[in-house]
């Protein structure tokens, strides 16, 4: 069936790769990311990095709904001093978007968080679930904290859990157990909202560092009362990021399945990835893969290095 642009309204992540500011941070790693530091980080390359960011996000499923998205989850922010500044550029002020953020213990400064717009999304409750790994040494590894946000999308309540899992940069075997307790912790956040409705509408979406086929997400994360609609593109031999010319599909919204329902205030139609021809490198070695800000220590002045990806609902 052909629906109306003004029917349809989309929700997207973007992984938006380091959205530092250049002040630095005593509390935190983000010495690289100042103008001293090891990427040389400038006010000019901030502001540079604001604009690019801010325009991917207007475009987002620009051809399908008449509006830009109106929730967008987002990690690697350092601080609320980065989206007030993203909120603010020129392709974003105008739509009314503000944020949910809460600062984590992640070492390095980076953080999950919400934008939604005012005009279709108000926020009822929000909170953070953290958790720490402990080191061989016994030492305490702390990481990104999972943001649950619940609001009235239209007049419906859904609950949005934003993701950021441990990364794989140890070898994935050996930082496996680390995605499969981060999987327990949003199993904790989903029992907490189906504690007090049974029936509750639930999103979560995240950059999971695995597949949607990978044992934390398979087995751990979706089960029987969800569905993983990104499974399917995994299956096209479609990704989100890649490394060493393999295409990863990190980037993943999940749905409980009544979003599916027919009677649904807003019915889920699918899910895509927004890699647009302007967001790849255009030549070398990586062409094709998402036009980065960096590669190593080398300044590109690119997006991102992952592509972002967004959810078509059709609002009743």
């Amino acid at each position: 069936m052909k629906y109306s642009r003004e029917q349809l309204l989309t929700i997207a992540f973007y992984n938006v790769e380091n959205l530092f500011d250049t002040i630095d941070d005593p509390f935190t790693n983000d010495d690289k990311y100042t103008a001293k530091g090891e990427r040389k980080w400038t006010h000019k390359r901030y502001r540079r990095k604001l604009k690019k960011i801010s325009y991917v996000i207007s475009q987002i499923g620009k051809k399908v709904s008449k509006e830009t998205p109106v929730i967008v989850g987002l990690v690697e922010v350092e601080n609320t001093r980065v989206l007030e500044d993203l909120v603010a550029q020129k392709d974003l002020r105008n739509h009314g978007y503000r944020y949910v953020h809460f600062d984590s213990k992640d070492e390095r400064g980076i953080d999950t968080a919400l934008l939604y717009r005012a005009q279709f999304f108000e926020p009822v409750s929000s909170k953070k679930f953290q958790f720490n790994f402990l080191d061989e040494d016994g030492t305490k590894d702390h990481t990104r904290d999972v943001l649950l946000v619940s609001g009235f999308l239209n007049e419906e309540l859904v609950h949005i859990i934003v993701n950021h899992w441990p990364s794989r940069r140890e070898g994935e075997e050996e930082t496996r157990p680390k995605r499969i307790q981060a999987a327990k912790v949003v199993q904790k956040a989903v029992e907490e909202i189906r504690s007090k409705d049974s029936e509750a509408k639930i999103i979560i979406m995240g950059d999971f560092n695995d597949n949607p086929d990978s044992e934390s997400i398979e087995q751990h994360l979706v089960t029987e009362d969800f569905y993983n609609p990104m499974l399917g593109l995994q299956k096209q031999g479609l990704g989100t990021l890649s490394f060493r010319k393999e295409w990863y599909l990190f980037d993943q919204i999940i749905l409980s399945k009544n979003f599916k329902k027919k009677e649904t205030e807003h019915e889920f139609l699918d899910v895509r990835i927004f890699n647009k021809r302007w967001l790849k490198t255009h030549k070398g070695k990586f062409k094709g893969s998402p036009f980065r800000t960096y590669i190593g220590p080398w300044y590109k002045g690119g997006f991102s290095d992952h592509f972002p990806i967004y959810a078509t609902f059709l609002k009743k």
